[in-house]
């Protein structure tokens, strides 16, 4: 069970109506209400990014595929090699993902 520094109760309840999502269509309604299509970018972004370091590409690489500045690459990394294994756990799960962690 995740105790980390982020764990309350609003997040406990935005957390469950994500889950209660069945599929993709649902997600783009909830999501697109939401967050901005900013904040929605920089999420895909995120998770681009975090797949292409599992596969070894390098900075240049990522940030010509993606548009991630460096710093954006080194978060995504610095939460690779000592976050809460969130990434990990998700890349596991995606299917056709880069499983090698």
């Amino acid at each position: 069970m995740y105790s980390g520094k982020l764990r309350d109760e609003l997040f406990d309840k935005l957390f469950e109506a994500i889950l209660v999502l069945e599929n993709i269509d649902e997600c783009y309604k909830f999501f697109e209400d939401i967050c901005t299509v900013a904040e929605l970018k920089s999420l895909a972004q995120r998770l681009e990014v975090a797949k292409m370091l599992q596969e070894n590409r390098t900075y240049g690489e990522i940030a010509a595929r993606t548009g991630a500045g460096t710093a954006t690459i080194s978060r995504v990394k610095r939460a690779l090699n000592f976050g809460a294994d969130g990434y990990k756990l998700v890349m596991e799960r995606l299917p056709g993902s880069c499983n090698k962690v």
